[in-house]
């Protein structure tokens, strides 16, 4: 399942990223890549070190602790202090990988990478190229969304950026493990989840509303973990 949240950031946190990220110091993007990401790696990043990287992480953090869809399609148990990269110039590609099962988080810890995401942070008419391809049962998915906006996507898929052959395209990704473990009931509560919604918007709380709500809760009570 491929969500897009548009947007996430309002124009205020927006602007508040772009001001730290215009300060920052960009360091090589494979200080976090596995063997094989190494390999098809070529971009920038913040490094653990960067002194704005962890007002950026707050940022973003409030964002997604505040976004009701967000919390409906990934159902977040735990989620990775959120990373920052860059494509430009040399530097300016990411090729064909899967992101790594399980990712060690800041305290020791280890992170289950159930979903991604990927969060816009330049003007799309500001760069070429740079689309986020997922490979999915129904096809390859070209992303390019607005600044300020996230696509949330399965880890397990076979995704890609494109080379930026003009102006730079810097964005945060991340990771999450879900209280949800498997990605066909994830997708069973989403819908729900929204439907639901549209109901409740169309003709109120309505018993039979009530009583659906509580199957959706009951489901979740029954596949989740915490």
């Amino acid at each position: 399942m491929i969500v897009t949240i548009d947007p996430l950031l309002s124009a205020d946190e927006l602007a508040s990223a772009r001001s730290l990220l215009a300060k920052a110091s960009w360091s090589d993007g494979r200080i976090t890549a596995g063997a094989q990401a190494a390999l098809a790696k070529n971009n920038q990043q913040l490094a653990e070190g960067e002194q704005h990287l962890p007002s950026l992480r707050r940022l973003v953090m409030q964002a997604l602790s505040h976004n009701a869809i967000f919390f409906a399609a990934a159902l977040p148990l735990k989620i990775l202090p959120p990373f920052f990269n860059r494509y430009a110039g040399a530097a300016n590609t990411y090729g064909a990988h899967v992101d790594g099962a399980m990712r060690q988080a800041p305290d020791g810890s280890h992170v289950r990478t159930d979903l991604s995401a990927t969060l816009f942070l330049s003007d799309p008419d500001s760069y070429d190229g740079g689309e986020l391809q997922i490979d999915d049962t129904f096809g390859t998915h070209a992303i390019k969304l607005p600044a300020g906006s996230l696509v949330l996507y399965p880890s397990s898929s076979v995704h890609r950026v494109t080379p930026v052959t003009r102006g730079e395209r810097v964005a945060s990704f991340m990771f999450m493990q879900s209280m949800v473990r498997d990605a066909g009931r994830r997708r069973l509560l989403y819908e729900m989840d929204m439907a639901l919604l549209q109901l409740r918007e169309t003709i109120g709380e309505t018993e039979a509303v009530v009583k659906l709500t509580g199957t959706y809760h009951n489901l979740l009570r029954q596949w989740a973990d915490s």
